[in-house]
C-alpha cells in the first residue's frame, strides 16, 4: 500500500539517530493543501492516533491518516541525492500533474 525504499529507510533511521528521536514514534506521511498544484507532502516523526493506518516498510513504522491515505495509496518514497540537492521523493501513482519545482501535485 505504502512503502519506503531501502535508501529512504536508511536516511530516516540516520535522521532518527542524529536527532535522538525515540523508536516508538513512526514517520508520519501526510498530504496537506497548498502549493501551486493544490497538494503537498509532509513528513515528520509522530505517534499514531485513533483512525491512523500503520505500515512497516524496511523496518520503519509509517503512520498515515485516513484522508492522506486516499492520495498516497501505492506510493513509494525514495531518497535521492544529486547535483540539485537531496531529499525524499514521492513516486505516487495517483498524481495527475505536478508543479514545475515538483514540490506540489494535483490528484
Amino acid at each position: 500500500m505504502l512503502s519506503l525504499t531501502e535508501k529512504a529507510a536508511e536516511k530516516v533511521n540516520e535522521i532518527r539517530q542524529a536527532e535522538g528521536i525515540e523508536e516508538a514514534l513512526g514517520l508520519r506521511l501526510r498530504v496537506v493543501g497548498g502549493g501551486c498544484s493544490g497538494f503537498s507532502y509532509d513528513l515528520y516523526f509522530d505517534g499514531s492516533q485513533e483512525g491512523d493506518k500503520v505500515f512497516d516498510s524496511n523496518g520503519v513504522k509509517l503512520v498515515v491518516d485516513q484522508m492522506s491515505l486516499m492520495y498516497l495509496m501505492g506510493t513509494e518514497v525514495d531518497y535521492i541525492e544529486g547535483l540539485q540537492g537531496a531529499g525524499f521523493k514521492f513516486n505516487n501513482p495517483n498524481v495527475k500533474s505536478t508543479c514545475g519545482c515538483g514540490s506540489s501535485f494535483s490528484a
